[in-house]
C-alpha cells in the first residue's frame, strides 16, 4: 500500500480532494480563507506549484481539505510519485 508524505493512504479520492494554494505568509493568518490563489483538486494544484519557478514556488504552500498544509519540498515529492496522477 502506498503512502504519502503523511502517512495518508494513496488513492484516487486522495488526489481528488479540495485543495487551495496560498502564500506561505498568509498561510497561518486570520484571514487565510480569504487569501487563496489558486483552488481545485489536490493533483492539480500540486501540478500547478511544482511547475512554478524555484524562487515562486518557494513562497507557496497547498492546504489540502481537512487543513493539512503542504510544503514546497513535500509537493515536489507528491508531483515525482509514481502514482500522480498524469
Amino acid at each position: 500500500m502506498n503512502t504519502t508524505i503523511g502517512a495518508e493512504p494513496a488513492s484516487n479520492a486522495f488526489w481528488q480532494d479540495h485543495a487551495t494554494v496560498l502564500r506561505r505568509e498568509a498561510a497561518d493568518g486570520i484571514f487565510h480563507g480569504f487569501a487563496s490563489l489558486h483552488s481545485g483538486s489536490f493533483s492539480d494544484m500540486v501540478r500547478l506549484v511544482s511547475r512554478m519557478s524555484e524562487g515562486e514556488r518557494a513562497d507557496m504552500v497547498i492546504e489540502k481539505s481537512g487543513d493539512r498544509q503542504y510544503s514546497p519540498g513535500e509537493i515536489l515529492s507528491l508531483a515525482r510519485r509514481t502514482d500522480f496522477p498524469g
